[in-house]
């Protein structure tokens, strides 16, 4: 924008000073011109009334003398014989002395004026006046230099106001720039300092007003959150209830141990979403430790096999043997994990089989979970966010989706070898992997 803003100062200033240059030269070579062909006209003019005196030669070298020299005037007589030296065509002499007829003319060596003068018995003398070529342009190109100076200064005068003025829209705007990067990459505290155009000043207090107010809708939201997590303890603790009730029999230990679980899970997302907003990606901090995602992923299988056994479903898992670091926090993985197996459990039969594999590739970790259950009819509304393909909240796979943006993976939605669905996600390795 600097150098555009520059480019068009550059341009209409200089059209504006070529529109009066180019006159303005025209102008002054036009005076010069006359000035000097005026002169030598009037001297031509002043022996007009010495040659109706007399046109003795000697009398006439005498005038000529005193108003020029020899090579400025010169004097044709009647008689024939010249004073001075002449510098008019022949053809114009004779026309001027024929017809009687004053003539102005141009001629390679100068400028040439011939005025006859008529004496008695119809006698006709020529009086020259002769301007060399360097007189008529006497002081011109000096004119022409000063007034191209001008011009030079009032052009680069322009332009360095014009890139004064873009410098400071540009700095503006890269601030403005600057600051919404950060605001979209969770800078919560970035503001900007309104300056520049009036135009952009404004631009910079809408965007701190908008900043204060998505802090203010955040700070709103993630306190909604802590406040539902916090009305769940009721339920959690009438489950506690029933679970003494039950005595010590293993199903009582299991609501016990649910419970709990999902009590510190409660406690988890309470502190998390009271915790004051920082300066961070909006989706979550990726931490500077790697965790193993097949020890994750073991270790939620084995959570689930209780319930698997349970409900009759046979599963079966494979494990690379590779090493699986992945910079994710540890308690979004598992909850990765938990949503693509809870899945299966939600939406097939019960005795439907499934299996969980854990690969790697050189540069990612993929994660499959897989069954044998009616499959998802339209895999790319199941990838949608928010939309549930079976009747529930939907938050399952937009969780998992989300978790591998963040991991720069991507997950994918395919027919399983076991014929229901097979979802992908990918995890992208620990950089000291690679």
């Amino acid at each position: 924008m600097r150098r555009a803003l520059a480019g068009i100062s550059l341009a209409a200033t200089l059209m504006v000073a070529l529109s009066f240059l180019v006159p303005l030269a025209l102008l002054v070579r036009e005076q010069a011109r006359d000035r000097v062909t005026t002169a030598a006209e009037q001297r031509a003019a002043a022996l007009s009334p010495v040659l109706a005196l007399t046109t003795r030669r000697a009398d006439v070298q005498q005038a000529v003398s005193g108003l020029g020299s020899d090579d400025r005037l010169a004097v044709r007589l009647p008689d024939g014989g010249l004073v001075g030296t002449l510098h008019a065509p022949q053809e114009a002499l004779k026309r001027a002395v024929g017809k009687r007829e004053t003539l102005a003319l141009d001629t390679a060596e100068g400028w040439v004026y011939l005025q006859p003068v008529v004496l008695a018995e119809n006698r006709v003398a020529v009086v020259e006046a002769y301007v060399p070529t360097g007189d008529l342009t006497r002081g011109v190109w000096a004119s022409w230099g000063v007034m191209s100076l001008l011009a030079l200064g009032l052009v680069g005068g322009s332009v360095l106001v014009a890139d004064r003025l873009g410098a400071r829209v540009v700095r503006s705007s890269r601030s403005l720039k600057r600051a919404s990067l950060a605001l979209g990459s969770g800078d919560l505290d970035v503001r900007v300092d309104p300056d520049g155009p009036p135009e952009l000043q404004e631009a910079g207090a809408a965007f701190n007003t908008m900043a204060d107010r998505v802090v203010e809708l955040l700070a709103i939201e993630r306190e909604m959150v802590a406040d539902l997590s916090h009305r769940l303890r009721t339920p959690l603790t009438a489950l506690y209830l029933e679970a003494d009730l039950l005595g010590g029999s293993p199903g009582a230990r299991r609501i016990t141990e649910a419970v709990s679980q999902l009590e510190s899970e409660l406690d988890s997302i309470i502190t998390a979403a009271r915790t004051p907003l920082a300066a961070g990606p909006v989706n979550g901090t990726i931490p500077a430790r790697p965790c193993e995602l097949t020890e994750v992923v073991a270790m939620r299988l084995d959570f689930w096999s209780v319930l698997a056994t349970q409900q009759e479903r046979l599963y079966e898992r494979s494990f690379t043997p590779r090493r699986t670091p992945v910079r994710f926090p540890e308690d979004d993985l598992a909850a990765v994990v938990d949503a693509l197996i809870g899945n299966v459990f939600r939406h097939t039969p019960q005795g439907t089989a499934f299996a969980v594999r854990v690969e790697r590739t050189d540069r990612h970790v993929l994660l499959t979970v897989e069954d044998a259950g009616p499959g998802v009819a339209d895999p790319d509304a199941a990838l949608t966010r928010g939309v549930s393909v079976g009747g529930s909240t939907g938050l399952g796979l937009d969780i998992v989706a989300r978790a591998a943006s963040v991991a720069g993976g991507e997950l994918e939605i395919t027919r399983a070898a076991m014929g229901g669905a097979r979802v992908r996600v990918s995890f992208g390795l620990a950089r000291d992997e690679l």
